[in-house]
């Protein structure tokens, strides 16, 4: 299973980014989905995360300027940030839960990460 993210880039305090990430490979379903990030001489952190069902999970500081959503018939996510600030600086990266069989345990898989950096 791969996972390609893009649409990171540079953008001014104030400014909108999206995000996507698509899997693909041996895919029978995808559970949960989400977003984490890694700032520079951070750890990475859990920033939203979506269920197969639709039903999102945000991390306080985000909460009212990132929106998650998934289109799964793509086996895609996305991430939709507005108002970004400075501390939004990182790398992004996307992660999915993946199953190959309807009998498998499902495995998390990672994308390659993506930079956004919030600068004027």
């Amino acid at each position: 299973v791969q996972l390609q993210a893009s649409g990171g880039g540079l953008v001014q305090p104030g400014g909108s980014l999206r995000l996507s990430c698509a899997a693909s490979g041996s895919i029978f379903s995808i559970n949960g989905m989400g977003w984490y990030r890694q700032a520079p001489g951070e750890q990475r952190e859990w920033v939203a995360g979506i269920t197969s069902g639709g039903t999102t999970n945000y991390v306080g500081f985000v909460k009212g300027r990132f929106t998650i959503s998934r289109d799964n018939a793509k086996n895609t996510v996305y991430l939709q940030m507005n108002n970004l600030k400075p501390e939004d600086t990182a790398v992004y990266y996307c992660a999915a839960d993946t199953k190959y069989s309807s009998g498998s345990p499902p495995n998390k898989y990672w994308g390659q990460g993506t930079l956004v950096t919030v600068s004027s």
